[in-house]
């Protein structure tokens, strides 16, 4: 008996198994969602948590809507290419490459929400995210990854260290700056007041998450697992996963290091919420660089990053006197943009081959003014006509009462009780077991 050999095209094997590598992936980046969801709604007060919770799942749910309609064909646009929208186009690989580029979009939009914790209306809230989705964050993708102006400079980022992450840092900071702070967070004097979040377990938890899904933000952008050269199988950009996943490992370690000591040597007390956001500022830190940084510049960006977010949060808190509730500036903005602009200083050998370290620093500096200009100037203008009409934030009794109560009608946490059932504006309290807060009889009635 003979047998025939398995015929097997190897450009079938190739998409499969590429194509289910970037679902995998994106799966994972999803749900880095969970861990915003947590680590904010651990760094608000507990009358505020349903209110962040449902900024995390509006973001995603408007947000994922406006890009599938206009954002992935603004991005496309800009980028030189027409305006190719994924509800236009029809095949599974390009609906799986925009489910892929939905994920990094929905990261960029949730970060803005813990800047704004608090005090901004949820109409407010959710209006920028459809802009941000549907035009701010796609005219940023379209100038670099799309192949726009930016994309000609030569410039260095590799998973969004700066497109998603300073981007959103930056967006976070200027609408924080726009609203304006928290009621009894400065005093008349300027002195600062802390507001503690409501629990530290959500947070760290959070954190934990988000690093784990991580690993699909930096080294699932090595998209490619196999290539097909003269008809053989070969690999594709995972020739490189290694060091995309070594150095990220290394630059988040080395981030929560960093934020250990400043902290340590400002305080002399290790502050765990410092220590928990300097292993995602290190994260942030090394992703638009993983794949081309040398082992020991790993170390170099994650410390850097790290120790930058005490001292970066204590000059946006005292200095420029902005109510940024969850730190999302250190964590994000100047990390991300630190950790671009270090690209040439770390770099391998050969990720500067045909360039100076001068002349890939100026790239990448003109990449963060771009991105950065642009960010401040969409995020001011929206915020900025949506304060003029007074739909930017919440009234003082609103932001007292909370924004569970009066934006939602709901208690998050009915075991510790309201006193009475009604809210500022005259509504009833609706816990999350249907009840109404002040509606029980006691013993004594």
């Amino acid at each position: 008996m003979s047998f025939a050999p398995l015929q097997i095209d190897p450009a079938v094997l190739a998409e499969g198994v590429n194509l289910m590598w970037v679902l995998v992936v994106t799966f994972l980046i999803f749900f880095m969602h969970a861990g915003f969801a947590m680590l904010e709604a651990g760094q608000v007060r507990s009358k505020n948590v349903a209110n962040q919770l449902t900024k995390n799942l509006l973001t995603w749910s408007v947000g994922v809507v406006m890009f599938f309609l206009i954002g992935s064909g603004i991005s496309s646009l800009v980028g030189g290419s027409g305006f190719a929208s994924a509800a236009l186009v029809g095949s599974s690989g390009d609906w799986v490459g925009w489910l892929f580029g939905a994920v990094f979009a929905m990261t960029a939009a949730t970060i803005v929400s813990g800047a704004v914790a608090g005090r901004a209306k949820l109409r407010a809230y959710v209006t920028y995210t459809i802009l941000l989705a549907a035009v701010i964050y796609p005219v940023v993708t379209g100038l670099t990854w799309g192949g726009g102006f930016i994309a000609s400079l030569g410039y260095q980022d590799f998973a969004g260290g700066m497109i998603v992450h300073g981007m959103g840092g930056i967006a976070g900071l200027t609408a924080a700056w726009v609203l304006g702070p928290r009621i009894g967070r400065y005093n008349k004097d300027g002195s600062v007041n802390v507001i503690p979040g409501h629990s530290l377990t959500f947070a760290v938890l959070g954190t934990l998450i988000l690093a784990f899904g991580w690993y699909g933000f930096n080294v699932g952008t090595a998209a490619t697992v196999f290539a097909v050269e003269d008809g053989a199988l070969t690999l594709g950009a995972f020739s490189y996963v290694g060091r995309v996943a070594m150095t990220t490992t290394i630059a988040m370690a080395c981030g929560a290091i960093g934020a250990s000591a400043v902290s340590l040597i400002k305080t002399g007390k290790v502050d765990t919420l410092y220590v928990a956001n300097g292993l995602l500022a290190g994260l942030v830190g090394i992703t638009a660089i993983p794949d081309t940084t040398t082992w020991w510049g790993a170390f170099v960006v994650g410390g850097i990053a790290g120790a930058q977010l005490p001292i970066v949060f204590g000059f946006v808190e005292k200095r420029l006197k902005i109510d940024d509730v969850c730190a999302v500036f250190p964590v994000h903005g100047s990390a991300g943009v630190i950790g671009t602009l270090l690209f040439p200083f770390v770099a391998t050998s050969s990720a500067l081959e045909g360039t100076t370290m001068v002349g890939a620093f100026i790239d990448q500096v003109v990449f963060v003014v771009i991105v950065a200009g642009w960010t401040i100037a969409a995020t001011a203008l929206v915020f900025g006509v949506l304060k003029a009409i007074g739909q930017a934030r919440v009234t003082p009794e609103h932001e007292r009462d909370g924004l569970d109560i009066s934006e939602h009608g709901v208690d998050t946490y009915p075991e510790f009780g309201v006193d009475d059932g009604v809210a500022t504006d005259g509504g009833s309290i609706v816990r999350t077991d249907g009840s109404v807060a002040g509606s029980e009889v006691t013993d004594n009635e």
